[in-house]
């Protein structure tokens, strides 16, 4: 007998019929033998449209009372299934992730993990019971509600796994596994059958949407096994775990919509200019992507960053009380960017792939704004309108 923790994402629980559908292969995986532990997001759109909601009546929300609106989904979520596995004849219980004892810090909607207590799970599975949890959410010290960011359930799912000594962490979305790029965009994509943290942390990271980048940060941590599956088919999916094949040149492509690019101009070029901005940001609670600097003209500089676009509005804020004291000349923004990065180990020994990168965007006539190397990543930041020529070239050039 073996423990399984299983998430499932808000596609996987966005009706009765899929409800259904989960609640039978949840219940199938507790009768082949193992204890179960489920995380549940909200049902697809809902949390969309919870925050709606709030931007309706407020532009910038209370966060903490944010919080407290957004944990309904996964309530709602868990409940649900609750009653779905009962009906199947087996017992199960529903709980939030303040009633089983997930603490975070205090970072209302982006609030990190502290520890999590396990005593009311483990008591519940030595009765038999399939445990429920809603993902997502956590709470403080003092009691207060907080939510974990988007696709926060995935670091749920892993962190209880992590906890409970899982065996394994199944994550269930839509899609069946980690693919060379976004079949959407790209026709003749291929799955990737086993991928190692590093690579998966970078292509989360990076864009691909099929797993939280803090969930493998996690996983990582901890040496634990995450399959990535569908909750819509039987296929075996993605495995992370540790190791990779060093003759992989590139594995796969990510990318992204959701930056913004900022330029702070004709800044004097003293000591301190980038500290105080970038120590600002931190107060904040926004994370810095790329970053470019440039000497303009004798004694002035101009600098660049890539944050994600749900923070640019903060952002904006903290620039605008900055800028008289760097002496900036101008804060521009550019909404209309797009993020391309190839990651594989076999990078950091090819010398020629960031050459192949260049010739190849050089050929489609796109642009660079900002690349980035790593060991085992290269980032770009071009137009948007480039981006689905840019991917299909790059998945064409490296043979994915």
């Amino acid at each position: 007998m073996g423990l399984v923790v299983q998430k499932y994402g808000g596609t996987s629980v966005a009706n009765s019929d899929r409800l259904k559908a989960v609640a039978k292969r949840v219940v199938d995986t507790k009768k082949a033998g193992n204890d179960v532990v489920v995380v549940l997001s909200a049902p697809a759109g809902m949390t969309d449209d919870l925050t709606k909601r709030a931007r309706e009546l407020s532009d910038t929300p209370n966060k903490r009372e944010l919080d407290m609106l957004l944990v309904t989904g996964e309530q709602i979520s868990i409940s649900l299934l609750t009653m779905a596995i009962h009906q199947l004849g087996e017992d199960a219980i529903s709980f939030t992730a303040a009633q089983v004892g997930i603490l975070t810090d205090n970072s209302h909607t982006k609030a990190r993990i502290r520890s999590i207590s396990t005593d009311k799970i483990r008591e519940k599975l030595e009765t038999g019971h399939i445990v429920v949890v809603a993902g997502f959410q956590g709470i403080t010290e003092n009691f207060d509600i907080t939510t974990l960011g988007r696709g926060g359930s995935d670091t749920t799912g892993v962190a209880l796994g992590v906890a409970l000594n899982a065996d394994e962490v199944e994550i269930y979305t839509d899609v069946d596994g980690v693919y060379s790029a976004d079949p959407r965009l790209v026709e003749d994509a291929k799955k990737i059958q086993e991928i190692s943290y590093e690579e998966m942390l970078e292509l989360a990271s990076s864009g691909a949407k099929v797993l939280h980048s803090r969930s493998v940060e996690l996983a990582a941590k901890h040496d634990l096994k995450v399959h990535l599956r569908s909750s819509f088919s039987d296929a075996k999916g993605t495995i992370v775990k540790g190791g990779h094949m060093e003759n992989c040149l590139v594995k796969g492509l990510a990318h992204s919509q959701s930056e913004a690019k900022i330029i702070v101009s004709n800044v004097p070029d003293k000591v301190g200019i980038a500290a105080h901005i970038f120590r600002e940001m931190a107060k904040h609670n926004i994370s810095i992507d790329l970053i470019s600097h440039n000497l303009e003209k004798t004694g002035f500089q101009t600098l660049s960053f890539i944050i994600k676009l749900s923070d640019l509005e903060e952002a904006e804020k903290v620039l605008e009380t900055s800028k008289e004291k760097i002496g900036a000349e101008s804060i521009v923004i550019e909404r209309d960017i797009a993020k391309v990065s190839l990651v594989g180990f076999g990078i950091k020994s090819n010398p020629g792939v960031v050459a192949s990168v260049f010739e190849t965007l050089a050929e489609e006539g796109i642009n660079i704004h900002i690349i980035s190397c790593s060991e085992i990543t290269i980032t770009c930041i071009i137009d948007k309108k480039s981006l689905e020529k840019a991917i299909k070239a790059l998945h064409k050039k490296f043979n994915l």
